[in-house]
């Protein structure tokens, strides 16, 4: 694993942090968004998918909210999808199983919050994992790691 980045952030800096990685996706990309409740996962994936949808020169999606209900909520684009799930519920590898999350990854970009139970399952290889610790009311901590890439979020 390669820490990409570690910074002290306010919401603003959280936007351009997800813009910045929103802006170099291509399909098969995985992001990971551990953290506890209100720690900032749902946030940055609002910026991150609201960011594709403009370079995309798309309308954004009126609503991006935490798919802890119906567990994911897909965002279509030309050429892929953007899968935004929410794994709170979930409580073993063979719910995700039944979700088909292996066979959907391959051709699309996934933003997973609460991702703990899929890396148990050991079957990602590559992927991004976004680690959001509260320091207060308006800050947070944001770790990104990578398994592979040693470099990509170099610019920040």
């Amino acid at each position: 694993m390669y820490k990409l980045l570690k910074k002290n952030s306010d919401l603003i800096q959280l936007e351009v942090i997800a813009k910045k990685l929103a802006s170099k996706i291509k399909p098969g990309d995985i992001f990971l968004l551990k953290g506890n409740l209100g720690a900032g996962k749902t946030t940055f994936a609002r910026f991150f998918i609201n960011t594709v949808f403009e370079n995309n020169s798309l309308s954004k999606p009126l609503f991006i909210k935490s798919p802890s209900f119906p567990i994911m909520i897909n965002y279509p684009l030309n050429k892929y999808e953007i899968l935004h799930y929410d794994f709170y519920r979930i409580k073993n590898k063979y719910e995700i199983i039944e979700l088909n999350i292996y066979e959907n990854i391959k051709n699309n970009v996934t933003l997973i919050e609460w991702p703990e139970i899929i890396i148990e399952d050991n079957r990602l290889e590559k992927y991004f994992m976004i680690n959001f610790e509260i320091v207060s009311f308006d800050k947070r901590n944001i770790e990104i790691i990578h398994t592979h890439i040693k470099d990509f979020y170099d610019e920040i």
